[in-house]
């Protein structure tokens, strides 16, 4: 179960082993999400090749799968990476940003899915519903359902899936289609910076990689998110400070401050 020691433990891990996560990500989020995964103690491998996808799955300990610039060679780079991640097998987290916002995306993410299992979905409450097959009123990659009102999706879409899935929002849910758990923290200054939601998606990969129970990592990971958040929140005067004492909350992120801020509900 999911608890502030258990998350200590794969944190420490992390610490000390520094996973390899290969991310094929948007050229929106390539350098936070990088930094971010520096920050808390891995180590980003960022790719767009599908030339080099099969050697670079073959040294990484995780895979990140994130359509938020989505263009044909991605695509295949994706395919090819996932493939590879999937005859190891290592994790992969996949992050369908902005599928119901066009049909390149809705379809990109369906047939991804269609063809892998993935191992953890992270998406916002739009997306889900959208990958669930229901409509998701999403306004462009910004989320226009909470996570309340994807809960039951969540569930449809892990069990359809194999997989665990996380609603992130205000407060972040995470289920495998049987268990669920609630995330709080964070603080109202993250959706004013971009692509926070991304780099939730590649902290979970770094707690995947250390973490057999994928459930349990991606619990970790938000609440990794949140716990940083309320943190550099505390310190921000603005987007622009937020960003900056995000990274220094991951990387001095300690035991005392676990100790007063993880706040994880559910099984």
């Amino acid at each position: 179960m999911a608890n502030v020691d258990s998350f200590l433990h794969d944190l420490k891990l992390i610490r000390e082993t520094g996973p390899l996560v290969l991310n094929i990500t948007n050229v929106v989020v390539a350098n936070p999400t990088a930094n971010a995964l520096l920050a808390l103690g891995g180590s980003p491998l960022m790719s767009h090749a599908e030339e080099e996808a099969v050697d670079l799955v073959a040294i990484s300990h995780a895979l990140v799968v994130n359509i938020g610039t989505l263009n044909q060679p991605d695509i295949r780079a994706m395919r090819a990476a996932w493939a590879a991640a999937a005859a190891r097998p290592i994790p992969v987290v996949f992050d369908p940003v902005g599928a119901g916002a066009s049909g390149l995306r809705t379809a990109t993410s369906l047939s991804l899915l269609d063809a892998h299992r993935p191992t953890i979905i992270r998406g916002n409450g739009s997306e889900v519903l959208t990958l669930a097959g229901e409509s998701g009123g999403a306004k462009g990659v910004d989320s226009t359902r909470s996570t309340d009102a994807a809960l039951d999706s969540a569930r449809i879409l892990a069990r359809a899936r194999g997989c665990v899935v996380c609603v992130s929002g205000e407060s972040d849910v995470v289920t495998d289609g049987h268990r669920v758990c609630r995330v709080f923290g964070g603080h109202a200054l993250m959706p004013r910076v971009t692509g926070l939601g991304c780099t939730a998606t590649a902290l979970c990969a770094a707690f995947a990689a250390v973490n057999p129970d994928p459930f349990e990592a991606t619990v970790h990971g938000m609440a990794c998110m949140a716990m940083a958040g309320a943190l550099a929140g505390a310190r921000a005067t603005g987007p622009g400070t937020m960003q900056l004492h995000f990274l220094d909350a991951l990387h001095a992120l300690d035991a005392a401050d676990a100790g007063r801020l993880f706040r994880v509900e559910g099984s």
